[in-house]
């Protein structure tokens, strides 16, 4: 059956990998495009990169963190249940092609993302180098993934648990003051690393991409809850985008639009947790 969850599993504490039925989904997939997923009738819709698919057997996977009631409830269903609805693929393709040397940068639940591009760029012909970077070792998720399609791997961790003790960003840069120089450099992660990042790339002369995930409705261009400013135009994320010259987004703005309904979140995830302890979930 469409949407039937087949799959399910704890990457860590709150970050789930779950494998859906949706074999016209899968047929059409390309790397950094993504999926509307709908938990529940009545659930908000949720923008999820493809991480991986099969055509063959039919089935997409997606990874995801709880971070909000959506997510929460998403989490909480399990194999054999079935998703309300699924929409995709959405989004344009990344743009692959041989380039010589491509730094893969990607931060916290969204190393998975990164690692469907980071394998196409291989498979391109391309050498890549791979950052990833979490705030410890347990939320280095896909690291085994990312190693075995990377030339290079370079890690790190806000703690020190592992890895270079900082941020990705300020690990990218020890390589570049080092004399690392590749031919691109494609980002994923929170919106102030992926800032961060092009601050440093930029400075450096080094062409950058990132793949934007600001906050989403329709995934079609309708609604405008995704709209980012590009080289001081309105542009859509969902049919635009979702990647991007990372030296051309208005990056405040976009930070500023996504903590927009950040009170109303917290609220409504409280209600929920309290409710959940209510009936004993």
């Amino acid at each position: 059956m469409s949407f039937e969850i087949i799959g399910k599993k704890s990457l860590a504490e709150g970050i789930v990998e779950m494998d859906v039925h949706a074999p016209r989904v899968a047929c059409s997939a390309r790397p950094g495009q993504f999926v509307i997923v709908m938990a529940c009738e009545e659930c908000e819709r949720i923008p999820l990169t493809l991480v991986d698919w099969s055509c063959r057997d039919g089935w997409i996977r997606l990874v995801f963190q709880e971070v909000g009631v959506s997510t929460y409830k998403l989490g909480m269903m399990n194999v054999g249940d079935r998703l309300y609805h699924v929409v995709g693929p959405l989004g344009n393709p990344t743009h692959v092609e041989k380039f010589g040397v491509v730094a893969v940068v990607a931060g916290g639940v969204a190393i998975a993302a990164a690692y469907p591009i980071a394998r196409a760029f291989r498979e391109a012909g391309n050498i890549v180098v791979s950052f990833i970077g979490a705030r410890t070792s347990r939320l280095l998720i896909y690291r085994d993934y990312i190693t075995k399609i990377s030339d290079e791997m370079h890690i790190s961790t806000d703690d020190g648990s592992e890895g270079f003790k900082g941020f990705v960003t300020q690990l990218l840069e020890k390589r570049f003051a080092e004399g690392f120089k590749p031919n691109l450099v494609w980002v994923v992660g929170p919106a102030p690393m992926m800032r961060s990042c092009s601050v440093v790339t930029k400075r450096f002369e080094i062409k950058t991409i990132a793949s934007l995930n600001p906050i989403m409705v329709c995934g079609m261009g309708m609604c405008g809850a995704c709209r980012v400013r590009i080289k001081n135009e309105i542009r859509f994320t969902c049919v635009d985008g979702p990647e991007f010259d990372a030296w051309d987004v208005d990056w405040d703005e976009l930070i500023q639009r996504l903590s927009a309904y950040r009170e109303e979140e917290s609220y409504a995830l409280k209600l929920f947790l309290e409710s959940r302890k209510v009936k004993g979930g």
